[in-house]
C-alpha cells in the first residue's frame, strides 16, 4: 500500500465516522440533516433573517419558510418581528445548543479537536499543510 492510498483510506474513515456519528445524533434528537444544519446556523447567528438562513442552507424561500415553521411548531425556534421594520423577522433558538442533549450536534468536531490537541503540535501542523495542499490540488483540477 502506498502512502497516498493509506492517506486516502484514512480520510475515507474520517468522513465515514463523522457521517455515522452525525446520523446517530440526528436520529437520537429526531431532526433531519437540514434541520440540524439550520439549528447550528441559528446558534452561530442568533436573530438571523430567513433570507440569510436560506442562503446559508441553500434552499428555496418556500423551503426555508416550511423548515422554520416546522421547527417553531416543535418548540425549537421562535420568530420575532423586527422592531424597526415589521416586514422583517428574525429567528432565534428556543433550545440551548451548548447543553445536553443538543450539544451532541457538534460533538464530533469537538472530539476531533480534543484528539488533535493530544498530538505534537508539529505533527498536527504538518498534517494540516498536507491536507490543504491536497485539497487545493483537487480544487484546481475540478
Amino acid at each position: 500500500m502506498t502512502q497516498s492510498s493509506a492517506l486516502t483510506l484514512a480520510l475515507d474513515e474520517y468522513v465515514e465516522a463523522r457521517d455515522e456519528m452525525a446520523a446517530k445524533v440526528r436520529a437520537d434528537l429526531g431532526v433531519s440533516e437540514l434541520e440540524a444544519a439550520a439549528l447550528c446556523c441559528i446558534s452561530d447567528e442568533p436573530g438571523i433573517r430567513p433570507s440569510h438562513l436560506r442562503v446559508r442552507l441553500g434552499v428555496t424561500p418556500a423551503g426555508v419558510t416550511t423548515l422554520v415553521d416546522r421547527l417553531i411548531g416543535r418548540g425549537l425556534l421562535r420568530r420575532e418581528l423586527d422592531v424597526d421594520d415589521r416586514r422583517v423577522n428574525h429567528i432565534y433558538l428556543e433550545i440551548d445548543l451548548h447543553a445536553e442533549p443538543w450539544n451532541a450536534l457538534r460533538r464530533f468536531p469537538r472530539e476531533v479537536e480534543a484528539a488533535v490537541l493530544l498530538e505534537p503540535r508539529e505533527v498536527a501542523e504538518a498534517a494540516a499543510v498536507l491536507l490543504r495542499r491536497v485539497t487545493e490540488r483537487v480544487r484546481t483540477r475540478a
